[in-house]
């Protein structure tokens, strides 16, 4: 007897180790709706008569931390009570200020009708949309510096209801002051999920702080529509264009590999990427040499990098000039395709669309399937 009771309690003791905030049990609730996502997995969303709990359960890769927040209504804040050691946050819901770090966060505020809730930003050069663009030169949206450095000052000045940033390893020193002045963060996943309908489908995780659960719902199922329609005309193709993708950074070629978000599309628009059966995790790495034995007659190129011309790449790389698609002139990228101050549409709207990326794919590389479409984000190289 004493030897079960010892091994049951070495067994305690090592889920108690290992736990690392997974295993919390959720407060106790009458009434319990678990909304379902299509795609995403790395957030869930729980409602019930009073209050709701936002769950992100992977928002940087290999994340061994769950965080837990409670979604409170405005007309309920003051009738219930919780226990704050089982949440990391708690947030009165519709949020009336927030701030946002990523500039695909935006898309889902305006699509959602909210972006007048945004109050600061870090970097508002980068934001591409006309709407936001018109706030932040009426003032309404204070510039916070940069996600390196944000300015906490000003940050805390504004005291946002919550603050929605990302994150690559759980280390925001700028993040924690934050917190410790009392106010909410929220680590955004939608970088981490592996298709573009995954990401796309975080609107509803913005849906959630603002009561509009439905509207975001519907809004995704329009875009999940309409790019899986996209698909099924590609698919119609008779012919897979061969594609190469990327550019050098110093003396190496990054390519999306074959699981990757990217690598997705280009199989969905049904074209024929080079490198569409590699399974590395992240981009892949490959010398000049590699690439060119490879890609060299690639009918297409794709996405080259941050160059802007032709003349760019020569003068960058005088062996770019080699590859056929070079020499035909069919080269696209979406880096030329940007907002008044700079910053670029796809980095932006591209996450939150991913229909229109589809269909830019599909007009390049099968232009007879979408004759009146005008793409979004890619163009020709100049």
């Amino acid at each position: 007897m004493k030897q079960v009771i010892y091994i049951l309690m070495v067994f305690i003791i090592v889920s108690c180790k290992e736990d690392k905030g997974l295993s919390r049990q959720l407060p106790p609730a009458e009434t319990i709706e678990q909304q379902k996502n299509s795609h995403a997995e790395g957030f869930t969303l729980i409602k019930n008569d009073n209050y709701s709990i936002l769950t992100i359960s992977n928002p940087w890769p290999k994340a061994d931390k769950v965080y837990r927040y409670a979604l409170i209504p405005k007309e309920n804040a003051s009738k219930i009570t919780l226990n704050k050691d089982d949440f990391d946050g708690m947030i009165v819901t519709p949020v009336q200020k927030i701030v946002v770090t990523s500039t695909t966060h935006i898309p889902a505020l305006e699509l959602l009708g909210v972006e007048q809730t945004l109050v600061g930003f870090p970097g508002t050069d980068y934001i591409s949309s006309e709407r936001t663009r018109t706030q932040i030169d009426n003032g309404d949206i204070r510039e916070l510096g940069n996600n390196e450095g944000i300015n906490t000052e000003v940050l805390l000045e504004l005291r946002p209801d919550v603050v929605v940033t990302f994150g690559v390893d759980g280390t925001n020193k700028t993040m924690e002051t934050i917190e410790k002045a009392g106010i909410t963060v929220i680590y955004n996943g939608d970088w981490v999920e592996k298709s573009p309908l995954a990401k796309a489908e975080w609107i509803k995780f913005f849906g959630a702080l603002y009561h509009k659960e439905s509207e975001a719902k519907s809004i995704f199922d329009q875009i999940e529509k309409d790019y899986l329609e996209a698909k099924s005309i590609a698919a119609k193709a008779s012919k897979k264009p061969t594609v190469l993708c990327g550019a050098m950074y110093k003396d190496v070629w990054y390519l999306p590999n074959g699981t990757s978000p990217e690598a997705q599309f280009l199989n969905d628009a049904n074209v024929n990427y080079l490198w569409s059966e590699t399974k590395e995790t992240g981009s892949i790495a490959l010398n000049f040499e590699a690439v060119f034995n490879k890609a060299k007659t690639a009918e297409l190129w794709l996405s080259p990098s941050y160059y802007l011309s032709y003349d760019a790449l020569e003068k960058a790389n005088a062996h770019y000039t080699q590859f056929d698609a070079f020499q035909n002139k069919k080269i696209y990228t979406f880096s030329n395709t940007t907002g008044k101050t700079g910053g670029v549409l796809y980095y932006e709207l591209g996450a939150a669309r991913p229909d229109l990326v589809l269909k830019d794919m599909i007009k390049i590389c099968h232009p007879e399937l979408l004759t009146d479409y005008k793409t979004t984000f890619f163009k020709p190289l100049d």
